[in-house]
C-alpha cells in the first residue's frame, strides 16, 4: 500500500511541474485554471487541491506571487518601461488592478519601488548571518569581466527546491542518485534561480538543481525533464565559497546591469557548475552565471 500511495504522490509532483514549466514559460500569459488543469491531465476540482498539496500555495497565490516578484524586477532593473508596459508585461489586465496587488504585497506603490534607493535598501538575505559576513567581503571585489554569448537551449533533468540554503543540498543528493540508478551522467550541472533575494526571503526563493540529458526523461516523478531556454546571455565567471554567491548574484544585477544597456529577460537566470559548493566537502564554487538579457527595449 505505501508503494502504490508513493507512486501516487511522484505522479502527481510531476504532473504539478509540468504546469509549474508552463507557468514559467510566459508569466504574462492569462494561464486560466482550466488550461492548467488540462496540462495536469485532472479535472479544474481536483487540480487545485493536487496543487495546493504539492506546492504549499494555491494555484491563483502561486501565478500571482511570481508575476509580482517579475514585476518588482523589472521596476527596479528596465527603468526604460512605463508602469503600464511592466503591468502589462507582468500579466495583469490593468494598472489600476496590478498597483493594489503590489502594493499589498511590497506596502508601496510600484513608483515608490522604482524610486527607492537600492543602495540603502537591506536585502532579506543579510538576515544570514554567513551571507551577511561573505556580503561584507566581497564589496570591494571588482567584478570580472561579463561575455556576452548566444548560448543553447540545454535539456536537463531537475529536482524543484523551495528555500536557499544548504539544504539545497538534499535536491542535489536525489538528482545524483537517480542518475547512478538510471546510468546517467552528472558532469553538467546548473542551477536555476528563479526569485530574486534582493526582495525575496531566503525561505521562500525557488530553486532547481539540474542535470543535462541527452534523451528524453520515460519515467518521471521527482525528478522530471524541462528545457532551460537558449538565447543572449551575459556570462560572469565567478568563484568564492559557501554564502558569497547571493552577494555575488545581486551585485551584477544591481550594479551592473542598470548601467549595461540591457534588459533582462523573463527567463530565469541560471548557473553552469564547474565546481559545486553544493556537493564538494569544501563548500568552494566555480561557475558561471548566466543572466539572459536582451537589446530590445
Amino acid at each position: 500500500m505505501a508503494a502504490i500511495l508513493n507512486l501516487s504522490s511522484n505522479q502527481q509532483t510531476s504532473r504539478i511541474n509540468d504546469v509549474l514549466n508552463f507557468i514559467h514559460s510566459d508569466i504574462s500569459a492569462e494561464l486560466p485554471a482550466k488550461q492548467l488543469a488540462e496540462i495536469a491531465a485532472y479535472s479544474e476540482q481536483h487540480f487545485h487541491r493536487v496543487f495546493k498539496n504539492v506546492v504549499g500555495e494555491s494555484v491563483h497565490q502561486y501565478i500571482r506571487r511570481s508575476r509580482l516578484e517579475f514585476a518588482a524586477n523589472q521596476l527596479m532593473f528596465d527603468t526604460r518601461s512605463s508602469v503600464v508596459t511592466v503591468a502589462t508585461k507582468s500579466g495583469f489586465a490593468s494598472v489600476s488592478s496590478f498597483s493594489r496587488a503590489f502594493k499589498a504585497t511590497f506596502a508601496m506603490s510600484p513608483g515608490e519601488w522604482r524610486s527607492k534607493d537600492l543602495a540603502t535598501n537591506t536585502p532579506p538575505y543579510l538576515r544570514d548571518p554567513e551571507i551577511a559576513a561573505a556580503y561584507s567581503r566581497i564589496q570591494s571585489r571588482i567584478l570580472p569581466r561579463v561575455q556576452l554569448i548566444e548560448l543553447p537551449e540545454r535539456h536537463v533533468a531537475y529536482v524543484r527546491h523551495q528555500g536557499y540554503g544548504r539544504s539545497i543540498r538534499l535536491a542535489w543528493q536525489t538528482l545524483m542518485a537517480w542518475a547512478n540508478v538510471e546510468g546517467r551522467s552528472y558532469q553538467q550541472q546548473f542551477g536555476l534561480h528563479q526569485s530574486n533575494p534582493a526582495f525575496v526571503g531566503l525561505e521562500q526563493c525557488r530553486y532547481v538543481a539540474c542535470l543535462a540529458i541527452d534523451n528524453p526523461l520515460l519515467r518521471r516523478g521527482t525528478v522530471n525533464s524541462m528545457v532551460i531556454p537558449g538565447g543572449l546571455h551575459a556570462v560572469f565567471k565567478l568563484s568564492g565559497k559557501y554564502g558569497e554567491l547571493l552577494p555575488y548574484l545581486s551585485k551584477i544585477i544591481e550594479q551592473w546591469l542598470p548601467s549595461s544597456g540591457f534588459k533582462m529577460q523573463s527567463t530565469p537566470a541560471y548557473v553552469h557548475y564547474q565546481k559545486n559548493h553544493f556537493l564538494d566537502d569544501d563548500e568552494q564554487f566555480e561557475l558561471q552565471f548566466c543572466l539572459p538579457v536582451s537589446t530590445f527595449f
